[in-house]
């Protein structure tokens, strides 16, 4: 076990999966800060239309890169399971494929969103005053993407094996250089908003480098060898059954976010920039809520591998209750800072009112997000990514489309859009909690099964 591993398949469950979760949750603090940084500088130092075309990529950049994202996540969840089975041969392949198929994704999707960017943000009601910007920012960073996803493959493995420390320690080096190259190019050199996403781009090509030079560097049986990355087709198959549900979730939630967007667009650069301020400030409620799911998913996988159904029940019980209360209290600071935090982004009122209103509607009702995240973590680790894609679609992406389609034709008013997220939250999490009661787990050596009611609720 090399320095920063941590073991999943013995010791305190709570113990473990703390040591696990709290690297990803700094990770994922420092992935926020420098999202966050982008729209800090660019909306003090460039002004309000900048800040817009900034701050509303999220969904676009999400809708393609998600996919590739979420079929390494569940790529992740299959080198975990042949981790905890100490199946060495099966977690090489398993890996190496794993790599393959993020170098293929990330040179596919670096065209795509070159080539379709303009159409996209078009459809999406982009207003005349913020395509420009928009068009300059997004082309930028898919020029370099391949990059992300790369790191993401890297990150993916490294915790799948249990080696959480690695990956938060490069993203905070991304992170403060990110920082430095924002206040050079966009405060000093006042270069506009495609130098940000160029900053960007630059600080996760040293992120994806400082991964695979630890993966490349070790003496284990999921070390990258670069001249054995290479399809393997059973592999293959097994990597996209396990991450091609993630990988479709993922991109058809996205589109359902981009669907949002425009209706949001339709508001104007005021309500872009307001909303844009108030995703920047949620995606740190999100972080009790991803470094929760992520720890579970790798948690439940290496624990069905090795055969430990009640170290599965344990951590199950002990993730979903810790990443609720999380979110929850990150949630009431939300809603009590909200105009300060809004209006670090931007100083307009207009601008702050319209982020403040969005915040104040959604985050206080953060548990419910939590706990259905924490719940298609569970799914992923236990092998069934098709139920939380299928919840996730059915109520994320159809449900909310067509809440906002009926509705905001019926009360034209951007609250109505605004309530769409926690009332998808609170389905979602009453149809996983309905599945969780009644599934079962495989008991040790893959005999008979056992209701997961009769230990965890």
């Amino acid at each position: 076990m090399f320095h920063g591993q941590v073991s999943l398949t013995s010791g305190s469950v709570a113990r473990g999966m703390l040591t696990f979760a709290i690297p990803i949750f700094f990770s994922n603090l420092f992935q926020q800060l420098y999202n966050a940084v982008d729209s800090l500088i660019v909306g003090n130092f460039l002004g309000e239309n900048e800040l817009a075309a900034v701050s509303s990529s999220g969904s676009l950049i999400f809708l393609l890169t998600g996919f590739v994202n979420g079929v390494s996540l569940g790529a992740g969840v299959l080198v975990a399971r042949y981790f905890g089975a100490r199946d060495e041969e099966s977690l090489r392949k398993a890996v190496h494929t794993t790599v393959a198929l993020g170098i293929a994704a990330g040179a596919a999707l670096t065209v795509v969103g070159v080539i379709l960017t303009p159409q996209i943000l078009q459809w999406m009601g982009t207003p005349d005053n913020v395509i420009d910007n928009s068009i300059i920012y997004f082309r930028v960073y898919f020029m370099g993407c391949i990059a992300v996803v790369l790191y993401n493959v890297g990150a993916s493995i490294l915790q799948s094996v249990g080696d959480s420390q690695s990956p938060m320690r490069y993203l905070i080096t991304a992170s403060l250089l990110n920082v430095v190259l924002d206040l050079v190019f966009v405060a000093g050199l006042h270069m506009g908003v495609g130098s940000a996403a160029f900053a960007t781009i630059l600080s996760q090509i040293v992120s994806a480098f400082l991964a695979f030079r630890k993966l490349s560097r070790s003496t284990g049986a999921y070390a990258v060898h670069w001249r054995q990355i290479r399809f393997d087709g059973p592999t293959l198959r097994a990597v996209v059954a396990q991450g091609l549900p993630s990988g479709v979730q993922n991109s058809v939630i996205s589109l359902a976010n981009v669907i949002v967007q425009a209706n949001i667009n339709a508001f104007g650069s005021q309500a872009m920039a307001g909303c844009g301020a108030y995703s920047k400030v949620e995606g740190f409620a999100f972080l009790p809520v991803t470094c929760f799911s992520m720890a579970l998913a790798t948690f439940v996988s290496q624990n069905v591998g090795a055969g430990q159904v009640d170290r599965v029940r344990r951590g199950m019980k002990f993730g979903v209750l810790t990443s609720t209360v999380l979110a929850e209290a990150v949630g009431v600071a939300i809603f009590a800072l909200s105009p300060l935090l809004i209006g670090l982004f931007n100083d307009q009122p207009e601008v702050i009112a319209f982020g403040v209103r969005q915040a104040r509607t959604a985050s206080l009702f953060y548990c419910l997000l939590a706990f259905s995240h924490c719940c298609a973590g569970i799914l992923r680790g236990l092998g069934r990514p098709i139920v939380p894609m299928a919840i996730m679609l059915a109520v994320w992406c159809a449900l909310r489309i067509a809440y906002i389609t009926v509705m905001v034709r019926l009360i034209p008013d951007i609250g109505v859009i605004f309530w769409a997220y926690p009332l998808t939250w609170a389905v979602s999490g009453v149809l996983f909690a309905w599945y969780l009661f009644h599934v079962t787990l495989p008991s040790p050596g893959g005999g008979a099964q056992r209701k997961l009611s009769s230990g965890a609720h």
